[in-house]
């Protein structure tokens, strides 16, 4: 924590010189990517807290870190002596980071944050607080970056052209649809910030940060140009040939800008304010029309295509046999693993599958009291033995060629209390609700979100992070619209659940100091009945590993969620036992046997 507290002086120090009062430091690149390279980790590097999301306001005499209640605990223990204040998000009595602002800055003095990795959206509220204030605003100087003296350079990583057997579209339709929806907007030109958006676009994937395979870039479209914006030493000569080929043009990241700047007067330019930053913002002309709308690409590449869809059960069904054989490991008598050893055994397993490109997340292996941590990770500090009794969560996934996993699984390393097994009992039952609901075309994930919570509900407790996000293919495991959620921001429409969109179904309970329990499959949105009444949907589970039958407490499921889990369990043994050695295939049969209530 003196490490912090030094930091937290030097900026100081270095507000002073620029005459700043308040300086915001967000968690984000200049991309507003979820994730982001050890380059862009500056609230990290502040405040010793390593969960992704967070916000951290510094003043003269006073800092902060927001976050929300997947880190309540994590950011807690991290902060401790640090001599920053936790605010949790969301909390009774907390005041939000806008409200904060407020509170603190006072007539004639000056707020400030680095506008290349603040979502123009946000950096609006604050440059509304500052003119109610009458305040100034500074958005040009990245403090951090100078007193930061071993900051890690960007990667130079390698590209790679996602072919269209495993993309389902070529990048000409692609772009043919994205300058339709401009049309439908009558836009100029189209800003693009979101990393993942541009490899979709594009049919490109990168490695320049951990776990989501995209590369830093910015892309413009016209009615008749397209301009990607990159740095050329990572854009290979096969790369340069096939945009080429689809008429995509070069430039250098940073020029951007600059283009922006030169805008003819007039022009009416698409972008989406929660997603480019707010130097590109600016730099618009006065004259420019900016049309705040979702990027629309979001939609079109939250809706999988066949072969998408295809290839996606193809990932699954090796995402299901690699963590099968880790389950049989844990379930068998393994007595040598740590929460680290046990994550990179699933490692190992999961490398052994065929087209497998690594992680799509820092998995979290967390035993006992550590799973009530909800974004838990195991370092070498906190690593502890995966003792034979309590709950071992696992949260863990990856990318294949074919598409993205992410799955998690709480096992019972030894002999449960009735309450663990009660809580268990209550998370599956929640996360079969929602797997088996049908409903009308033109709901939306806020309107499924309950029937997941109830049976929790009924227990008198609840989970404070969302039910269930969009998966990307071979992109970020974490991808909107699409989303269960019990609340809807202020800043967003609720996005309608349509055929081909990938979504989690993950509940949980977290009991402090003592377990954490998440069961977690993916959901395809397919097409159910249609009659009089409309168009109904549905959900094909796509996850295929078993739950624990150690942990269930069958008199406490209906007859109808005890033949959902037997229906289910027998489909993991259909689809993953053709995949495992004999011994493993003998194990899984009994393992996924019928439960007769």
């Amino acid at each position: 924590m003196s490490e912090v507290k030094d930091r937290l002086a030097a900026l100081r120090e270095k507000m002073r010189e620029y005459g700043v009062d308040i300086y915001i430091v967000p968690s984000s690149d200049c991309h507003e990517s979820e994730y982001v390279s050890a380059h862009f980790r500056a609230r990290e590097y502040m405040t010793g807290f390593t969960g992704s999301a967070g916000t951290a306001v510094i003043t003269m005499e006073e800092a902060g870190l927001w976050t929300d209640g997947r880190y309540f605990l994590q950011a807690e223990a991290q902060l401790k002596g640090s001599g920053i204040t936790l605010y949790r998000m969301g909390e009774p009595g907390v005041p939000t980071v806008p409200e904060y602002v407020e509170s603190q800055l006072r007539p004639g003095k000056c707020l400030g944050f680095d506008g290349r990795v603040m979502a123009a959206s946000k950096a609006q509220e604050f440059e509304r607080i500052a003119r109610k204030q009458g305040a100034y605003l500074v958005a040009s100087e990245d403090l951090v970056g100078r007193i930061w003296p071993d900051r890690p350079d960007i990667p130079d990583t390698t590209l790679f052209i996602l072919e269209e057997r495993y993309s389902g579209e070529s990048v000409d339709s692609k772009i043919a649809r994205v300058r339709r929806a401009m049309e439908e907007q009558q836009a100029d030109i189209h800003v693009l910030a979101s990393l993942c958006d541009i490899a979709w676009l594009l049919n490109l994937r990168g490695g320049d940060i951990p776990c989501v395979p995209v590369t830093l870039s910015f892309l413009t479209l016209t009615r008749e140009i397209c301009v990607w914006y990159v740095r050329p030493s990572i854009v290979a000569d096969e790369i340069r040939d096939y945009l080429s080929d689809h008429g995509v043009k070069i430039r250098e990241y940073d020029e951007i800008y600059k283009d922006l700047e030169s805008l003819s007067a007039g022009m009416r330019v698409l972008l989406d304010r929660k997603n480019v930053n707010y130097r590109l913002l600016n730099s618009l002309p006065e004259s420019a029309v900016a049309i705040d709308r979702p990027n629309p690409t979001e939609l079109m590449k939250a809706v999988k295509n066949e072969t998408e869809i295809k290839n996606i059960r193809e990932a699954h069904r090796k995402e299901s046999v690699a963590f099968t054989r880790f389950l049989y490991r844990l379930k068998t008598g393994a007595t040598d693993f740590t929460e680290l050893s046990a994550a990179e055994y699933l490692d190992t397993c999961r490398a052994e599958q065929e087209h497998c490109l690594g992680q799509s997340f820092a998995p979290i292996c967390a035993y006992g009291p550590h799973g009530a941590i909800v974004h838990y990770s195991a370092t070498a500090g906190t690593d502890v033995p995966v003792e034979k009794e309590s709950f071992l969560l696992v949260d863990a996934g990856g990318h294949y060629l074919e598409g993205t996993t992410d799955t998690t699984r709480t096992i019972a390393m030894g002999p449960l209390k009735p309450e663990q097994k009660r809580m268990y009992t209550a998370v599956l039952r929640a996360n079969l609700h929602l797997a088996h609901a049908k409903f009308r075309k033109g709901a939306t994930g806020y309107s499924l979100d309950a029937l997941c919570r109830e049976p929790l509900w009924q227990l008198g407790v609840d989970f404070k992070h969302g039910t269930g996000h969009g998966v990307g293919y071979l992109l970020n495991v974490h991808e909107g619209p699409n989303a269960f959620r019990p609340r809807i921001p202020a800043e967003e429409a609720p996005a309608e659940l349509v055929p081909g969109m990938v979504t989690t179904d993950e509940p949980g309970v977290y009991i402090a100091d003592e377990y954490g329990i998440r069961l977690e499959n993916e959901l395809l949105c397919v097409e159910g009945t249609s009659n009089e009444y409309g168009q109904f949907l549905e959900f094909e589970i796509l996850t295929l590993i078993p739950f624990d039958r150690d942990a269930i407490l069958a008199e406490e499921m209906s007859p109808e969620e005890i033949a959902w889990l037997n229906a289910y369990h027998q489909r993991v043994y259909k689809t993953v036992g053709p995949y495992l050695p004999e011994k493993e295939r003998e194990w899984l049969k009994e393992y996924t046997r019928a439960i007769f209530s």
